[in-house]
């Protein structure tokens, strides 16, 4: 089993290294450094939040404990807690997410097909808070005595995947960070709760010639235009074509909308959509509705194994490093699920990467343990190291 490298080192060499160098040279990040490099910084980085690291002092003792593995992982010995927090104040954040958006696009080459029939690219929207002190983080401001950082987020329904993140102060509002950072792309589905309710935004959409489904507010004014058939079964009630009755909402959406009244039986309620779509089935409509779970799923995940709401600095440059590489590590869990046709959930692999981490044995192996032959790991790796 010594014959192999770590964990940790298996999920560097799956970085491009070359891109990130690249970036890390156009972005001037390792001026005057002589020993602390990006490359260090990034790897320290991903190794907390790999190996569920809580603040500088975790980090530069799970570091100082591993001694000589560290020179696999090319860190220098000792990496004090000054030198990581003042690498996250004055690096560019932007190297991180450029490397997190280089990722995306390697993610998307694995990555399965949604299961609808359409091969519409199939995206939802949504954005979550994540509380912070205003005393602590005085540029983040969301009421008058709390601080939040906002997160913005498209996920792709091709393997879950979040192709797209932004982040804003916890204030700003969900339909003015779209407008700001969404990209129309023509063709596409595009899918969020009514909490993004705005006409000028939706006719953005239909005029770029892509889609969208949400669900439609209760006191929305609309004169019925025409009426679809509606099949037996299913649980869809109606299926109208709509125009905008409202003073101001039938300037800002002119055309014809579709509304969609579907029963859910799980919760017994009745569910109203909107969409400009008016080729797919009602059913379909509610269903890509009803697939919009995956990016609640997803938010819950990254708060709940990722270290995104405790940070190891204030600085906006510090957080949204911390939350760039939270995402790389996310994408390259993502990455080796579907490469390797991992069987379980990401959940089970961050688990056992965890467990794992500074561990010498093969990655490729260690996806295929249980948790006898895990444990039998463990105990065999204590020992050769007690050996040398």
């Amino acid at each position: 089993m010594s014959h192999y490298n770590t964990i940790m080192h298996q999920l560097l060499t799956l970085v491009p290294r070359h891109h990130f160098d690249k970036l890390a040279k156009g972005l001037d990040a390792d001026r005057y450094v002589k020993t602390f490099t990006t490359w260090n910084q990034f790897s320290t980085l991903l190794y907390a939040q790999a190996g569920g690291k809580q603040s500088l002092r975790d980090i530069q003792n799970g570091l100082e404990a591993q001694g000589g593995r560290l020179y696999h992982l090319g860190l220098p010995e000792g990496v004090k807690r000054s030198t990581l927090s003042d690498a996250n104040k004055n690096r560019p954040c932007a190297l991180f997410e450029n490397l997190f958006y280089t990722m995306v696009d390697r993610c998307k080459d694995v990555t399965p097909k949604h299961k609808f029939r359409f091969k519409n690219p199939l995206y939802a929207y949504d954005a979550t808070t994540i509380s912070l002190c205003l005393a602590t983080f005085s540029w983040a401001k969301f009421r008058a005595a709390k601080g939040a950082l906002k997160l913005h987020c498209q996920l792709d329904y091709n393997g879950n995947l979040p192709c797209f993140v932004a982040a804003t102060d916890g204030k700003c509002n969900d339909v003015r960070a779209a407008k700001h950072f969404f990209t129309v792309v023509p063709d596409s589905i595009y899918c969020f709760d009514k909490g993004y309710t705005d006409f000028v935004w939706f006719r953005h959409i239909d005029i770029n010639g892509a889609f969208f489904v949400t669900r439609a507010k209760e006191n929305m004014q609309y004169t019925v235009a025409g009426q679809q058939p509606v099949p037996a079964g299913g649980g869809v009630l109606s299926d109208e074509q709509i125009t905008l009755s409202g003073f101001y909402t039938a300037k800002d959406y002119p055309g014809k909308l579709r509304l969609v009244r579907f029963y859910d039986p799980e919760r017994e309620v009745i569910l109203e959509f909107l969409t400009n779509n008016f080729s797919l089935a009602a059913s379909t409509i509610a269903h890509i509705y009803k697939a919009r779970w995956q990016i609640e799923t997803f938010f819950k995940w990254i708060k709940q194994n990722l270290k995104i709401k405790s940070f190891l600095g204030t600085s906006p440059n510090a957080v949204m490093t911390q939350v760039w590489v939270a995402m790389c590590y996310y994408l390259l869990l993502t990455y080796i699920k579907y490469q390797t046709k991992y069987r379980f959930s990401i959940f089970y692999l961050h688990r056992i990467v965890r467990e794992m981490l500074m561990e010498r044995t093969s990655l490729i192996d260690l996806l295929n343990l249980n948790e006898v032959r895990l444990d039998r790991l463990r105990c065999q790796d204590r020992q050769l190291c007690f050996q040398f």
